[in-house]
């Protein structure tokens, strides 16, 4: 009898074929005998079967966006850090996860690793085919830790390091919140005043047969101007929008917005002291880790989103390949503060470059939360005064012709008596 089946190999290869048995717990056995773990074994009558992997990850992951998946990532990793930690074998470590997980996209992420690791893959292989969930950082810190045989202290670290980007993204997205929540209802605000409230002023504008103030003739015009082409102003909005975007996605347009971005007054700083404390987060932990130097700079490289920064890290590189200290290469930036070189090449010489580049970027993001927080305190003002100036700026508009015509009736009325 013949039996199609479905295995893998002690590397995590798939293979297919199928294999001459008297039954189906003998086709596995022999199979097994071969090195083969076998996920799906039935029998093939005409020899022509063909069994392919349909494991959970078959659905597409849904999109989240970067903050859902730093979460669920950070949680992944703390917990399996504990139960590692603990002597849980990691299978059942993983399939203890994958019960608790409650986002079915997410569960089935974890279902898949757990079923690659079950077959014999190592976990930072597994985590290779989620790339979008498991970047190579993280898949490079796990690796490590494979080798090494500390893949709890590894997860550990790497629970940190995930925590921390998760603070810095909450940290500036709850500051971001009420300046924009506000902002749009204030918009709001003043887009209903343009055209539902003003239009009614209009025809009694129109009845009172005396000459409208300069204001309140450019507020009218911006409100026929809103409702008569609001779809081209939607449109313009949109295509300006994406035409922005797609110039920012390519390589000459992004390293121009990064450039723009980096030598503006006060947000090129605080751009660049968040780059600067994730680049030295990143670096220090996979150094700590014992990742090679060059993979944990090329790694590094490949996780900064600054076109600058990562132009910085390339120079490093290349100092590193001819023997000289990364320190010199950012000592020839001015990306880098001084304070921050100088500090970088007393730890080359001491052989604590790890904890000395942990320590910096924990005093940068200590720093880089007193200016968000300083900046929202100085924002929020700041909007309230310049919307509350719009929006008066029209409602005044819309009143001032009646004070005038309440000021001329009376004037006209003292005169007669």
């Amino acid at each position: 009898m013949k039996f199609a089946y479905l295995a893998f190999d002690r590397s995590g290869k798939q293979a297919t074929g199928s294999i001459e048995a008297n039954a189906a717990n003998d086709a596995r056995e022999s199979l097994r005998m071969k090195g083969l773990f076998v996920t799906e074994i039935r029998e093939d009558a005409d020899g022509g079967a063909a069994l392919e992997y349909a494991a959970p990850h078959a659905p597409k992951p849904r999109l989240w966006g970067r903050g859902r998946r730093l979460g669920h990532l950070a949680a992944f990793t703390r917990q399996l850090h504990v139960l590692i930690a603990s002597g849980t074998p990691l299978v059942q470590s993983l399939g203890a996860l994958e019960r608790q997980a409650k986002e079915e996209s997410w569960r089935l992420v974890i279902a898949d690793v757990r079923a690659r690791v079950e077959e014999g893959s190592a976990l930072s292989q597994a985590m290779a085919a989620y790339p979008q969930y498991f970047d190579d950082v993280c898949r490079s810190l796990v690796s490590a830790g494979e080798g090494s045989g500390r893949l709890d202290a590894m997860l550990e670290r790497l629970a940190k390091l995930v925590r921390a980007q998760l603070h810095v993204r909450s940290s500036i997205m709850g500051a971001m919140i009420y300046p924009i929540v506000l902002t749009c209802i204030s918009l709001g605000v003043l887009v209903i005043l343009l055209t539902f409230v003003l239009p009614r002023f209009a025809d009694l504008f129109a009845n009172l047969g005396t000459p409208l103030p300069p204001t309140t003739k450019f507020v009218m015009q911006i409100s026929a101007l809103l409702r008569g082409y609001w779809w081209a102003m939607i449109l313009g909005v949109g295509g300006a929008f994406f035409g922005l975007r797609g110039w920012i996605g390519t390589p000459k347009g992004k390293r121009m917005f990064d450039s723009v971005v980096i030598k503006a007054p006060v947000l090129g700083k605080m751009v660049g002291s968040f780059a600067t404390a994730r680049m030295s987060r990143l670096l220090g932990i996979q150094v700590e880790a014992k990742v090679p130097l060059l993979d944990a700079l090329r790694l590094t490289r490949m996780a900064v989103s600054n076109v600058l920064y990562r132009e910085l890290i390339v120079a490093a590189e290349e100092a590193a390949t001819q023997g000289q200290s990364v320190s010199s290469a950012f000592a020839e930036s001015k990306l880098i503060s001084p304070t921050i070189t100088e500090a970088l090449r007393s730890g080359e010489q001491t052989g604590q470059v790890a904890p000395l580049l942990i320590s910096i970027a924990d005093f940068l993001d200590e720093e880089n939360d007193v200016v968000i927080r300083s900046l929202t305190s100085i924002i929020e003002p700041i909007i309230l005064i310049v919307l509350g100036i719009l929006v008066g700026f029209v409602a005044l508009s819309m009143f001032l012709p009646l004070f005038d015509l309440t000021a001329a009736t009376g004037g006209g009325g003292g005169g007669g008596g």
